[in-house]
């Protein structure tokens, strides 16, 4: 069967007849006179964007919706499949930013219909889909998007969004007009207000991001994973769902050994429609579980892969490069090294402060961006392995809650030793320093229940530092605590290992780990396609059991068993390892005068009027003292909110 897919995978890739380009859209509808005067700003709108599609753009003035599209060429680079896009009656008209792997086999269904296509582009058959079945179409996408579709007969605009939040859809809407973009910086080229989500802060004080849906601004939002939208007029535009996570309640007893199988087939499969592209396609490649497999089910079907990967020389605690040639050998792919200094990550900071439009805070988005730079060099598509420790249990915190539920007496005991542990330095630098910040954790959140406990896994600062930081009034307080229900309601006190890990795909994977990526991909206009969230590998890997998935002794057991021909056995039980910037270091060096001068001086700090002085005072002793601790992260939340903050509110 893989033998016969990999004839149609090369017939398909002499044909050149699939896929599009990957790009930033934007665009408003105006509902009046007044909204009508934005329908001019889309240009400029589309501009700010540019990185995102800087092989070119167009702008579509269709009455009362303007739409906006900067393309970054990957299939089909012709002049036909650009956009937007109209069909041959002019009646639609779309921008599209993704991919739609399938698509072959609904254009041969529809041409059999008597439709003729003018390009090679998925984004033409979403079109006639889109006519034929309206919203119903969403269930026959397989891909990773965010789009618009303007109806001129019912003078209706269509807005949706790929079922995982790969892509990222920002929307605004009030009584004169609806708003979206891609990225936040063209939401504000608008003119839109601006004011400041306190609830959305009081939990980026806490995560060092802003949980979905909401944003750091009140009057923006993102379109939620798996829905979509139909806007009409003022009173319309209710967020429609059309794709949630399975939900089992009781799982079939099938042999581990058949859904390893089954996992094997699926994640080769979605590997071989990742990798048609008309221009240099690569993979990361940092040497863990995740980016072997991808690695290895793609070297299967390539015969020149490009392979890429960072190491650290200022930090061999953390370098896996030794890891990533291994895979390569195995492999036989073309493998390139980026090696860099602390320097090096230094030198992008201030780049990457500038890009970020929207406070986000997960420090080693410094890595991915020169990571995603460096590559870009080579290839203009990268396969990368994310998605994978949210759906297969591997995080230390997933093992630590399976060792709170399963060891009740051991648990009690750790408890005990919280008062020593916090005494002790913590960092990621070190085994030791780390094993003890793991135990500090861990014994603080054990006595939480199951709801409280995931929060506090996925958290920098307790809610009661957090509070200190930001004096939150009871109306700010009341929605955050809504919101936080929202995001944890479905872990249950009785529930297995899954509900977390479902709530860890809404929560983590798409507040953090899709935006990091997503942000620093695109601001070097690198595409990033992800395997392990392909929906028919998400939907088959939810209805098995969490014991099926991971244990509590090595994290990710069936992928290390199901793909064990393809790792080296060196890899297979090394542990996993994140890596941490040098944020302190800096803080105590080049960004000493913008922590003590600027941002988060005691002047600015007052005249600004959203934390409390004393508390960030508090926080720069700590940081300046001979025990720091695990500050750092909190720090670096707060340097890139006021740099922000300075940028886009004052």
């Amino acid at each position: 069967m893989a033998f016969l897919f990999s004839i149609h995978f090369d017939r398909l890739l002499l044909e050149r007849s699939y896929l599009k380009i990957m790009c930033g859209i934007t665009g408003v509808f105006s509902f009046n006179s007044q909204g009508a005067s934005f329908l001019e700003m889309v240009d400029a709108a589309t501009t700010c964007i540019t990185s995102r599609g800087p092989d070119g753009h167009g702008v579509a003035r269709l009455g009362p919706v303007t739409l906006g599209h900067r393309r970054l060429a990957i299939i089909d680079t012709s002049e036909a499949a650009s956009q937007p896009m109209h069909d041959i009656t002019k009646r639609f008209t779309i921008v599209f930013n993704g991919e739609f792997f399938n698509f072959q086999e609904h254009r041969v269904a529809l041409e059999k219909e008597g439709v003729t296509f003018q390009s090679h582009s998925d984004t033409e058959v979403i079109i006639h889909l889109y006519a034929r079945e309206g919203p119903a179409c969403l269930q026959k996408i397989n891909g990773f998007f965010a789009l618009a579709i303007f109806d001129a007969e019912k003078q209706e605009l269509f807005v949706a969004r790929d079922r995982m939040g790969i892509k990222p859809l920002l929307i605004f809407k009030d009584d004169d007009k609806f708003i979206f973009a891609s990225e936040m910086k063209a939401m504000l080229s608008y003119g839109i207000k601006r004011n400041l989500d306190y609830a959305s802060l009081y939990a980026y004080l806490q995560l060092n991001y802003v949980p979905p849906p909401n944003t750091m601004l009140e009057e923006v939002s993102k379109l939620r994973a798996g829905h979509y939208m139909l806007i009409k007029n003022k009173n319309t535009g209710q967020q429609i769902k059309y794709y949630s996570l399975p939900v089992v309640k009781e799982y079939a007893d099938i042999p581990a050994l058949q859904q390893e199988k089954k996992l094997f087939e699926l994640m080769e499969q979605s590997v071989q429609k990742r990798l048609i592209s008309d221009v240099p396609l690569g993979a990361f490649l940092s040497g863990g579980i995740d980016s072997s497999i991808i690695t290895g089910l793609a070297a299967r079907h390539t015969k020149h892969l490009n392979t890429f990967s960072v190491g650290f020389k200022d930090h061999p605690h953390f370098d896996e490069t030794h890891f990533a040639k291994l895979v390569s050998k195995k492999h036989h792919t073309e493998h390139t090294i980026f090696s860099l200094t602390d320097e090096d990550l230094y030198e992008h900071l201030f780049e990457i402060l500038d890009y970020i439009d929207e406070p986000f805070a997960d420090s080693s988005a410094i890595a991915v961006y020169i990571l995603s730079q460096r590559t870009a060099r080579h290839v203009k598509v990268a396969l990368s392995g994310d998605g994978a420790d949210e759906m297969f249990g591997g995080y230390n915190k997933h093992r630590a809650e399976m060792f709170i539920r399963e060891k009740k007496l051991l648990t009690r005991f750790l408890r005990m030793s919280e008062p020593l542990a916090r005494r002790l330095p913590q960092s990621r630098n070190s085994t030791l320093a780390n094993k003890v910040r793991q135990i500090s954790r861990f014994s603080a959140a054990a006595s939480l229940n199951n709801r409280e406990r995931y929060w506090r896994w996925c958290s920098f600062a307790s809610e009661e530092e957090a509070a200190g930081l930001l004096p939150v009034t009871l109306p700010a307080r009341n929605l955050y605590n809504e919101r936080k229900y929202q995001q944890v309601k479905n872990i249950s006190p009785a529930g297995d290992l899954n509900e977390v890990l479902r709530t860890d795909m809404e929560l983590v994977l798409q507040g953090d780990m899709l935006t990091k990526v997503d942000l620093m991909s695109m601001a070097n206009s690198l595409e990033v396609r992800v395997p392990f969230l392909d929906y028919t590998v998400v939907d088959y890997s939810f209805n098995m059991k969490p014991s099926i998935k991971t244990e509590m002794s090595s994290g990710k057991k069936i992928l290390k068993s199901a793909f064990k021909e393809l790792l080296p056995e060196e890899i297979l039980n090394r542990p996993k390892k994140g890596f941490e910037v040098p944020l302190l270091q800096w803080f105590r060096t080049g960004l000493k005068s913008l922590i003590n001068d600027d941002l988060l001086s005691e002047q600015f700090v007052k005249e600004q009027k959203i934390f409390n002085p004393d508390a960030v005072k508090a926080l720069r002793e700590q940081l300046f003292s001979a025990n720091p601790g695990d500050i750092h992260a909190r720090i670096w939340g707060l340097i890139v909110f006021q740099y922000w903050w300075k940028k886009h509110m004052q």
